[in-house]
């Protein structure tokens, strides 16, 4: 068995930042396996090219190329029956996809707090296609993206109340253990928390005490990355 997985750096390559590859990281921890993490940076797309688009992460198993972080963790399941489930089964699974879904809402959400502290952590050559090809996506710079963003901050922490409720009565998504469902939510906590110092979450708030549980997990793999 071979495993080599992708993710995305900036400058320090040992600082993955991106939320769906934190996704797989946590996935692969939960299924006991190890893996090759190779840093790949936004214009290294030559790097993984088999895999027939330009994105990360990829995972490459046995010369078998996998992208995107759902596609990756229904293949890990599948290919890895004797490991510890990531949905707990086939309707798990499927309410699974709901939590992924709903992570890539809150990217879309967190985004506009850290995209100009992602831009500080590149290179100058990674630098400069960040701000090409991300301000015309915003519609304006990176500055005036995060400029308001202290007074976004309550309207995002409001918006994450159906979490909130269902933390405060059990410890994860998944129940009493962890799974995917939780790597879903948790990959864009711990992408913001990778590049930056703004503190999306209240010391205080069920969510924040979700994610020191999973920062603790799998022998605190991710609280003893690089972060803030």
């Amino acid at each position: 068995m071979a495993l080599k997985l992708f993710e995305l750096v900036g400058a320090e390559s040992n600082r993955p930042f991106s939320p769906y590859c934190w996704r797989i990281r946590m996935a692969l921890a939960h299924k006991g396996l190890e893996a090759e993490l190779v840093p790949w940076r936004f214009i290294e797309k030559a790097a993984i090219g088999p895999s027939g688009q330009g994105k990360v992460p990829v995972l490459v198993h046995d010369g078998k190329w996998v992208f995107e972080s759902w596609e990756i963790a229904k293949y890990l399941e599948a290919q890895f029956p004797d490991r510890p489930s990531l949905f707990g089964g086939a309707q798990g699974q499927a309410l699974s996809r709901v939590y992924s879904n709903l992570g890539d809402v809150h990217a879309g959400q967190i985004v506009r707090f850290v995209l100009l502290d992602i831009y500080k952590h590149l290179d100058a050559a990674n630098q400069a296609y960040f701000r090409e090809t991300r301000e015309p996506r915003f519609g304006m710079t990176l500055e005036q993206v995060v400029v308001d963003r202290d007074a976004k901050l309550q309207a995002f922490r409001d918006s994450l109340g159906p979490l909130r409720n269902v933390l405060k009565v059990q410890p994860f998504f998944g129940g009493d253990t962890p799974l995917y469902a939780d790597y879903a939510i948790f990959g864009q906590f711990q992408w913001a928390r990778a590049i930056s110092d703004f503190e999306l979450l209240a010391a205080d708030d069920p969510v924040a005490q979700w994610r020191t549980r999973l920062l603790n997990a799998f022998n605190g793999m991710a609280l003893a990355a690089p972060a803030y």
